[in-house]
């Protein structure tokens, strides 16, 4: 094989399409873009969701919903992810540090998914009441 013989995958290339240049070619004239109106000019056209005026469909439609701010500070782990732990006491930067929460968490809560068998301590992390019942059980405590 030569640089020179190299050629691209058959159908990966094509000619780009040449408009405006005479009847024979299939788009002389107006080039494929239809007779007057904004779309045939140059430049023309309009911005993501305009409807020629219309009042828009995001508009029409009734705003939804709220997503608090601070939801990005909160966060929540499972009974699983302190049995894979391991640690007897467990405080947030120990969770930050084994990568279970993330970077911006303040408040930590546990929450009752899986099984817990071994005894940890929790330092300034709270718990739902299933969680907690689970994690006491267990012979874990709160501080």
């Amino acid at each position: 094989m030569e640089l020179n013989s190299i050629k691209p995958a058959a159908g990966a290339k094509h000619a780009k399409r040449r408009v405006g240049r005479g009847i024979g070619s299939g788009l002389g004239k107006t080039a494929g873009r239809g007779h007057k109106g904004q779309k045939s000019r140059s430049g023309g056209y309009h911005k993501v969701g305009f409807e020629g005026g219309q009042m828009p469909l995001q508009r029409r439609l009734p705003k939804r919903g709220f997503k608090s701010h601070l939801l990005k500070f909160n966060a929540e782990i499972t009974l699983s992810d302190l049995e894979a732990l391991g640690q007897a006491e467990v405080d947030v930067a120990a969770l930050k540090v084994a990568g279970l929460i993330g970077e911006l968490a303040k408040v930590v809560k546990v929450i009752k998914t899986g099984e817990l068998t071994k005894a940890v301590k929790l330092n300034g992390i709270g718990a739902t009441a299933g969680a907690k019942a689970v994690i006491e059980a267990a012979g874990g405590s709160f501080a």
